[in-house]
Order: C-alpha cells, then sequence, then structure tokens
C-alpha cells in the first residue's frame, strides 16, 4: 500500500482566490463574539495550492492526495470551516451523489483504478441556516498508471533451431514511484514458462525448437500481484538449421546393468566444421553437469554404476553457433545385495506369546524391491519399497514356529536369500516344576545333613566315654560283640509329579533316610 504526503490539496478558482477574506455581517441574532470567532476560525484554516499556501472563506474544503495511481489507498477528507452539521455531509462525484455505508466526513477509495476518475466535491449545511447546503471545492482524481504495459523482445529475434534464447520483459515505471518492486512472469500459449513469477525481468531458454515457435508474452506487476500488466502477444520465428542430430546408445534399450558398458555416439549434419563436441548429463533435480573429458562425438563408461543414471545429451559447436542434441534417458539397474535378517529382541530364544519382529534389509539394489519372509520353506508374507530401508514383519510366537528363518529378496534382476535364522520357543507352562524340585531337593539334602551331623556331635557329648565298675574286672565282662546299623541295602524311589501327590524318588530317599538316622539317634539314646 503506498503512503502520501502528510498535507492536503484544496483546489480554488482564481475568482474566488482574489476575494477578501474579511467576514460578512452575522444576522443580529447572533452576538458580536460569535462573529469574531467565526472569522478568527475562518483565518486558521489554510491549504497548500501549487505549493503555496491560501486563504479561502469557503465553509467546506475537500482534500485529496496530490497523486493518485493504480492500487492506492486513497482517502477523501472533507473539512469544515464554520458550524457544519456532520450529518449533512454529502460526497459527490460528477455531481452524484455517491452512497455511504454510514455518515462520515472522508470518502475511502482501497484500490485506486481508472474508475474512480472524475470531479469530486462535498457539501453540507451549517447548523444554523436554511439554506442550501454549502459546496466545497472539487478536486480532479485522475488515477495514473503504475506499470505500463510491457514490451516483449527475443535475443536473438530470430533463433535457430537448438539455439538458446533469452526473453526480456521490459516496461517503466513514473518518477514518483521509481522505487516500486516488480516481479516478471513468462508464459508460452499461455503456459507458464519455468517456476514462476521471479523478480529478473529476463527469462532463459537453452534450446528453443522449431516446434516451439508458439505465442509468447509476459507480465510485470507488483509484488503483491494487485497491480500488473501483459504484454501482445509475441512470436518467435524459430529457424530450421542445419544440424541433425543423431544419438546412439549401446545398449538400445537405454537400460544397463551396472558393471556394463555404456556408449554414446553424437553425429550431426549440416554444420560446417571445424565441430567442437561435449557431453553434458542432467540428474534427477534437473541440474546439468558438463562431463570433464568429453570433447569427443563418442562418449564411453567402461563399467557403469548406480550414480550414471540420468540424461545425457551433446552439444555441438563450431566457433560460431552452438547447437544441443535432445537429451537421451539412461537407466541403471542394480541387481540386490544378499538381504540380512534380524531380530526385534536380538535372541534366537523367545517364549510362548512372545511378539517377535523380523527385519530384512539388502544394502544395495534398484527399487522397487520386494522381501518376502519363510518358515521352512513356506512363506510368511511380503512387502515391497521404493527406498531403502528394508522390511518388516510382525507376528506371535508359539511352540510350533520353532525352527529356521530367513527372507528373500528381489527387484526383478535375480532373488537374493538370507542367511537362515534359527528360533527356538519355550513353553514355561510345561517347565514350571523343574525349578520348585530341584529347590525342595537341595533343601531337604541340606537339612538331612545337618540333622545327622547335630546327632552325632549330641551323642557324643551326652554319653561320653562309659565310667569303669571297680565290682567288675575286665576277666568278668561279657564279650562285646560289634553293633551294626540296619540300614537298608536299597531304597525304593519313586517318581515326582507335579501336583504333590507323589513324590519323586531324590526326594522320598532323602526323606527314608533321615528318618532312619532320627530312629537310630533314639535307640542309641536309649541304650
Amino acid at each position: 500500500m503506498s503512503s502520501f504526503p502528510d498535507f492536503s490539496l484544496e483546489l480554488f478558482s482564481k475568482q474566488e482566490q482574489e476575494e477578501s477574506t474579511t467576514c460578512e455581517p452575522m444576522p443580529g441574532s447572533f452576538p458580536p463574539w460569535v462573529a469574531f470567532t467565526q472569522l478568527w476560525l475562518a483565518l486558521l484554516v489554510v491549504t497548500p495550492v501549487n505549493g503555496q499556501y491560501v486563504f479561502s472563506k469557503a465553509s467546506l474544503v475537500l482534500q485529496a492526495p496530490p497523486a493518485v495511481f493504480e492500487g492506492d489507498s486513497v482517502v477523501l477528507r472533507c473539512h469544515a470551516k464554520e458550524n457544519i452539521r456532520a450529518e449533512t455531509l454529502t460526497f459527490y462525484k460528477n455531481d452524484q451523489a455517491l452512497p455511504l455505508s454510514r455518515q462520515s466526513s472522508e470518502l475511502h477509495i482501497h484500490r485506486a483504478s481508472k474508475k474512480y476518475n472524475g470531479q469530486y466535491k462535498c457539501t453540507g449545511k451549517k447548523s444554523w441556516s436554511l439554506s442550501n447546503p454549502d459546496p466545497s471545492n472539487t478536486v480532479s482524481i485522475q488515477v495514473q498508471e503504475l506499470v505500463r504495459q510491457p514490451v516483449m523482445t527475443a535475443r536473438p529475434s530470430r533463433p535457430i533451431d537448438g539455439s538458446p534464447v533469452t526473453l526480456a520483459c521490459q516496461t517503466q515505471l513514473p518518477a514518483q514511484r521509481s522505487d516500486t518492486q516488480l516481479q516478471f512472469c513468462f508464459f508460452r500459449n499461455s503456459q507458464a514458462l519455468g517456476s514462476g513469477c521471479s523478480s529478473s525481468s529476463e527469462f532463459h531458454i537453452p534450446a528453443i525448437w522449431t516446434e516451439e515457435s508458439m505465442q509468447y508474452s509476459c507480465k510485470a506487476e507488483t509484488m503483491n500481484s494487485q497491480v500488473g500488466k501483459t504484454s501482445r502477444v509475441f512470436t518467435i520465428p524459430v529457424q530450421r538449421a542445419f544440424a541433425d542430430f543423431q544419438t546412439r546408445i549401446v545398449p538400445a534399450s537405454k537400460v544397463v546393468f551396472e558393471g556394463q558398458l555404456l556408449l554414446l555416439n553424437c553425429s550431426v549434419k549440416g554444420v560446417p566444421g571445424p565441430l567442437k563436441f561435449s557431453w553434458y548429463k542432467r540428474d534427477m533435480l534437473n541440474k546439468e553437469t558438463k562431463i570433464p573429458k568429453s570433447s569427443e562425438a563418442e562418449f564411453k563408461i567402461s563399467e557403469v554404476n548406480s550414480s550414471d543414471a540420468g540424461e545425457y545429451f551433446c552439444e555441438v559447436n563450431n566457433s560460431r553457433r552452438s547447437f544441443v542434441s535432445r537429451a537421451v534417458p539412461v537407466t541403471i539397474k542394480v541387481p540386490v545385495s544378499q538381504p540380512v535378517l534380524t531380530l526385534s529382541t536380538g535372541k534366537t530364544q523367545a517364549l510362548e506369546g512372545d511378539l517377535m519382529t523380523l527385519h530384512c534389509q539388502s544394502q544395495r539394489g534398484s527399487p522397487c524391491i520386494l522381501y518376502e519372509f519363510y518358515y521352512e520353506n513356506v512363506s510368511l508374507g511380503n512387502s515391497s519399497t521404493l527406498s531403502g530401508g528394508g522390511a518388516s514383519f510382525n507376528f506371535s510366537m508359539s511352540t510350533e514356529r520353532s525352527g529356521n528363518y530367513y527372507c528373500t529378496a528381489d527387484n526383478g534382476l535375480g532373488a537374493q536369500r538370507s542367511e537362515a535364522v534359527w528360533i527356538s520357543v519355550l513353553d514355561m507352562t510345561k517347565n514350571r516344576s523343574i525349578p520348585m524340585v530341584a529347590g525342595i531337593t537341595v533343601g531337604l539334602l541340606i537339612m538331612a545333613v545337618g540333622v545327622f551331623l547335630f546327632y552325632r556331635w549330641f551323642s557324643r557329648k551326652a554319653g561320653g566315654k562309659p565310667a569303669s565298675d571297680d565290682s567288675r574286672s575286665p576277666s568278668d565282662s561279657e564279650p562285646q560283640e560289634p553293633t551294626y546299623y540296619n540300614v537298608p541295602a536299597s531304597i525304593e524311589l519313586q517318581p515326582v509329579y507335579s501336583n504333590g501327590e507323589d513324590k519323586s524318588p531324590l526326594v522320598s530317599g532323602l526323606a527314608e533316610i533321615t528318618g532312619y538316622i532320627l530312629e537310630q539317634g533314639r535307640e542309641d539314646g536309649k541304650a
């Protein structure tokens, strides 16, 4: 939005400027001090005319900016010098009253254009007067052209087929608005060229062809696109050159496998020599790169890799003009490498009901890659990817799923299989009694040994060595027989069940041994 100088413009006729500024007699109903006050207020209101301030005895003054351009926001202000009733203010354009949404002393034009051209004034009634409304001065609004219609040119004006062309869009700004920022858009058959509008007034076409001898135009507009002009349609007469390009590629299918030979040959007819050849490559981002050491008509890559994919074209220069061939797309196919199968847990053992994630990935290979997962040569599912990262497969483990797992990767150039991974699944519901029996067994064993040792220690300390009897001689002693403990020759062991109704052989044997030791201890105590 444009800004205006901080002053107002008032237009007067020459006759009004020469009239006296003395105040006319007021009606008798007003006291003298009122007349003096009105005269003082009238003398205070001054407005600039042609750079000079003059006095006016008009009741209303209409102020407007000194210059109005397309797209400007304009405010016309109706200033009252005397006691004018605000509700009686009316704006006129070409002597036609303008309807306003609300009563105001200002008239707003939000976006100026040619349709707002005309003669403007305002009227209002004095609070003490019953006569017709007093008119203000008349202001002429002439909206000036901000952006002139641009003129489009081409360099060269008659390009040769395959040669570059530069389009130029020329326009001129008024001196008062010379700092206005513009942007330029270029069109071919009403279709935008390039990525859109830019601040550059030129657009470069690397190569123009005879089939592109169409209608071109350009548009110059403000940065906010509110004001703009379009040039007249311009036809570029493209001249057909004698240059006849033929680009040969080996292999002819334009699909090359990684490691193969790529051969490009560029031939041209109708262009006088000597000729200099240059080869260029355009990648997926439309970036053109000149290939070094490619000054011959033939360009060769002994072993291609994935980075060699793109569009290739040659340029022929005869020191006077350059000719560019059409681009030839070359696709490089890379077979997939052997995939690697990994587990989400990192462990090859799982429990019944665990959620397992298999991830399969090949480090190299042209998209699209199809990954498939197998369990004992039975397919579990597949997934395809257009980029790197591999694929994953989730499933719940069960005891029936113990076995070998592997995956395959295939992009149409031969499938590759990963190494097999063995995954074992444990059923803890069947093996829950094992740690319980082991704990009970060890506990009973420790208890039995402790009871036996305590018994032996207590027996020796309580009995000690028997005292000698003086009434009996050694000769009267009855011969002593050795004492043998009646230890069973064998102890039958019984199996252990998890419901507790039976006992394991180890637990049963330890219980019987413990009982036997305690019984022998009691008999020895009685003796």
